[in-house]
């Protein structure tokens, strides 16, 4: 009989959502997005690129931007296919335009749209259906998935039902507009570290989002850490993220914030090491309960250890070769 893999078992052959790379870095002008995207080369797809319709365009000239950013997606410095977009918000006259204009001129379609200033359900269902129908119109084959950030009280209201919409893949915390919208009533100091794991509206709303992803398999990316010199402050703030949040991703605003938030939420080696023996040993027992040293595991703590080798794989950590047999059944057409 043919070793059974985790996603075979673990999950009842259910599709696992996917793992996104743990850092997407916004890029809004001609200049920064040839950075990232050399950077990218050289990294690896360890992070995303979101090219910046919204806060990057010129007000006025946001056809001319979305062209701009529209002539890099899958262009030959797309290398990964990890390079989404940022459009304009639910109410800006811009946002449909931006949609068609990337959609009809990219070489291939981004690998997701950011939607920001989601107020409720409502706005997201309408944005989601206008990109679906338009990319079934310029002949896109796949459904491009979408990020949603949440920044204002409508969207934290309806957290769940966001979380839960077909064709979302994450949800994003913005902290900055998040505090800005209560008038004050909230200090400047949870716009930073470490304010902004400390206030109790804002830690709530840190936990509501990070909860919701969770509750329907969508990844949660947390809000942006304004620190741009010293990155033991971003490496703080992305541990705290995960750890303490549950965040499996975070925002980057300056390209040395990249390999920071890309190591803060990568597995340490002598995790990968005891998940690979677990779960090894799990298999050879045709997924029954084992015991590792002086703990019992079963198919709970699979899970768990299965996830830590999706995380060490997608933030470009060497596997161990005697692996390949749990990933099987990705080169099977099945989902891992």
């Amino acid at each position: 009989m043919p070793a059974l893999t985790p996603a075979e078992v673990l999950f009842d052959g259910e599709p696992q959502p996917a793992v996104l790379p743990p850092c997407d870095h916004y890029a809004g002008s001609e200049k920064l997005i040839r950075k990232s995207l050399a950077l990218q080369a050289e990294l690896g797809p360890v992070f995303d690129i979101t090219l910046d319709c919204e806060d990057g365009a010129q007000v006025g000239h946001e056809a001319e931007h979305a062209e701009m950013v529209a002539s890099f997606v899958g262009g030959e410095d797309d290398r990964f296919g990890r390079v989404g977009v940022r459009i304009h918000d639910f109410h800006h006259r811009a946002w449909r335009d931006d949609v068609r204009i990337i959609l009809r001129q990219a070489k291939k379609a981004p690998a997701f749209v950011m939607l920001p200033k989601i107020r409720s359900v409502f706005d997201a269902a309408e944005m989601i259906a206008f990109i679906e129908a338009s990319r079934s119109e310029f002949g896109i084959a796949q459904s491009i998935p979408c990020h949603l950030l949440i920044e204002t009280h409508g969207a934290l209201a309806e957290v769940f039902e966001l979380a839960a919409l077909p064709g979302v893949e994450s949800l994003s915390f913005g902290l900055m507009d998040f505090v800005s919208a209560h008038n004050g009533a909230i200090p400047d100091t949870a716009m930073r570290s470490p304010g902004q794991f400390e206030h109790p509206l804002v830690r709530r709303a840190k936990l509501e989002i990070a909860a919701a992803c969770h509750a329907h398999g969508k990844a949660p990316s947390h809000n942006v850490s304004t620190e741009v010199r010293d990155m033991s402050v971003v490496a703080n703030d992305a541990a705290r993220a995960r750890n303490e949040f549950g965040y499996t991703r975070m925002w980057s605003i300056h390209p040395s914030q990249i390999r920071p938030i890309v190591d803060a939420f990568s597995p340490r080696a002598d995790e990968i090491t005891l998940a690979a023996e677990i779960l090894l040993a799990a298999q050879r027992a045709q997924w029954g309960p084992t015991r590792h040293g002086d703990t019992l595991h079963d198919r709970a703590s699979y899970r768990y250890y299965w996830s830590v080798l999706r995380r060490a794989q997608a933030t470009g950590h060497a596997i161990p070769d005697e692996c390949a047999p749990l990933f099987a059944a990705a080169s099977t057409g099945r989902a891992a």
